[in-house]
C-alpha cells in the first residue's frame, strides 16, 4: 500500500475527529464522507472493525505504511512493559513526528518533507530518514543553510509566539535546534488512539 497523500479531510471525518491537526474544512462538516454522510443510519460495529479503525486512524494520523506499522508494533511487543503504550512511544520518536512536534513544520506530511529535501540535521548529522526512530538525548536541528527558507522561519517564529510545546522535547528557537529529552508518559501524548484495540488485533 502506497502512502496516502489525499484529501486530509475526507480522512478525517471518516474517522470522525481531526487526526491531521486544526481542519477549518471539517469543522464544518464534521459527519462522514459521501452522498448519504449525515443521514446514512451506520450499521453497529463489531469488535474487529473497531480495531481495525484505531489501527487506521494510528497508521494515517503518524504517516506510517502498514509493513512499517506491523514491524513496529514487532518491536515494541520485545520489550518489556505495556506494548501499546511502547507502541505509540516508538511512533512518537520517529525523526518526522519529533521535527512536527519542534514546531518546525506544521504538519507531519510537511516534517517528513523537510527531512526527505536534508533540511534536517540529528546530531549534527544531516539525516534525511523520516522514519528514523531517536533515542532520548538526540539532538534535531535545522541544517545552517536551510534556516533562512520562508516556511521553516515562519514556524519557528509561529512556536515563539505561543505554539504548544511538550515536557519530553526541549527547544531553542534561536538556534533552531532541540533535544529529544526522553520517550513521553502515555498521558502527554496528545493524540487521541485507543492502543489496546491496537494490540488486540495483531494478538488474534
Amino acid at each position: 500500500m502506497a502512502r496516502y497523500t489525499g484529501p486530509t479531510t475526507k480522512k478525517a471525518r471518516a474517522f470522525g475527529e481531526p487526526i491531521f491537526g486544526y481542519d477549518k474544512a471539517y469543522e464544518k462538516r464534521k459527519y462522514p464522507p459521501g452522498q448519504h454522510g449525515q443521514t446514512k443510519r451506520r450499521k453497529q460495529r463489531t469488535d474487529y472493525a473497531l480495531e481495525l479503525i484505531e489501527k487506521q486512524k494510528a497508521k494515517y494520523t503518524y504517516g506510517v505504511l502498514e509493513r512499517q506499522f506491523r514491524n513496529l508494533f514487532e518491536k515494541a511487543s520485545a520489550k518489556s512493559g505495556v506494548t501499546g503504550v511502547i507502541l505509540l512511544q516508538l511512533l512518537e520518536s520517529r525523526l518526522d513526528n519529533v521535527v512536527y512536534r519542534m514546531g518546525i513544520a506544521k504538519t507531519r506530511r510537511a516534517a517528513r518533507q523537510l527531512v526527505t529535501h536534508r533540511h534536517i540535521m540529528v546530531d549534527g548529522i544531516l539525516c534525511n530518514i523520516p522514519s528514523m526512530l531517536l533515542k532520548p538525548g538526540t539532538i534535531v536541528a535545522v541544517r545552517g543553510k536551510s534556516k533562512n527558507i520562508d516556511v521553516i522561519k515562519s514556524n519557528v517564529g509561529a512556536k515563539r509566539d505561543g505554539t504548544r510545546s511538550y515536557g519530553w522535547i526541549e527547544w531553542n528557537g534561536d538556534k533552531m535546534e532541540g533535544r529529544y529529552l526522553a520517550h513521553p508518559e502515555r498521558e502527554k501524548i496528545p493524540e487521541n488512539i485507543n492502543e489496546q484495540l491496537i494490540v488486540e488485533l495483531y494478538s488474534k
